[in-house]
């Protein structure tokens, strides 16, 4: 039987910093769902049933606040394994008031697996997800055929899926991925100004890094 999840993530250290701690404890009941072996009802898990985009691996979610809060007709649920992230991005969203973002800490594939209805979702987003270079570690890649698959499953007809990556061999391994599945078309796009520029794709860009987007619909 296949494992829920191919670990596509390095876990770190947890650097945690005490107001980071203090966001997560004080603020999870407010922006957190916990992790449940069983369906989600996101039509209820929301202050209002409105359209759900996924992001995956949001890192710190700088990006995450400010397109929740330029976008406040649709809800985001992002999942994410880091701690540290979690408790900054929690005490953003409680900073500007917005109640159209959740929180799940676990591994997507599990949260797919176990949360998420057939059809539920109008959108995931993927930003910067970890390139594995070392052609050993290509396997550890999170965008796979089995990846693609969940993805395409979770999305409604029409649903989105929006990736970036600043690591060009990282691009042209996902390209590859996507000709070789029928579930999705589309691909590369210029920069859309509805992902906002994060301090991490700045300093990949002050050392000369490519940045890609794809767009991909169901």
């Amino acid at each position: 039987m296949e494992p829920v999840t191919n670990r596509s993530y390095r876990l770190r250290g947890v650097r945690i910093t005490p107001a980071q701690q203090i966001a997560r404890d004080t603020l999870w009941a407010k922006f957190g769902i916990e992790f449940q072996e069983s369906l989600l009802d996101l039509s209820t898990s929301f202050a209002k049933a409105q359209p759900v985009v996924m992001e995956i691996g949001y890192g710190m979610g700088e990006a995450t606040w400010q397109i929740a809060k330029a976008n406040p007709d649709v809800n985001y649920l992002g999942v994410e394994v880091h701690m540290p992230g979690v408790g900054k991005l929690m005490a953003k969203l409680n900073e500007y008031e917005l109640t159209n973002v959740k929180l799940i800490e676990r591994d997507v594939f599990e949260v797919f697996h176990f949360m998420i209805s057939d059809g539920a979702l109008d959108g995931v987003h993927l930003y910067f997800p970890d390139p594995w270079p070392k052609k050993r570690h290509n396997k550890r890649r999170i965008i796979n055929q089995r990846f693609i698959s969940e993805v395409a499953r979770k999305l409604k007809p029409g649903g989105y899926l929006h990736i970036a990556t600043d690591w060009f061999p990282y691009a042209e391994w996902i390209t590859e991925q996507f000709n070789e599945t029928k579930q999705f078309t589309g691909g590369v796009i210029d920069r859309p100004e509805s992902r906002p520029l994060t301090r991490f794709e700045g300093q990949g860009l002050t050392k000369d890094h490519r940045v890609t987007d794809f767009l991909f619909r169901t």
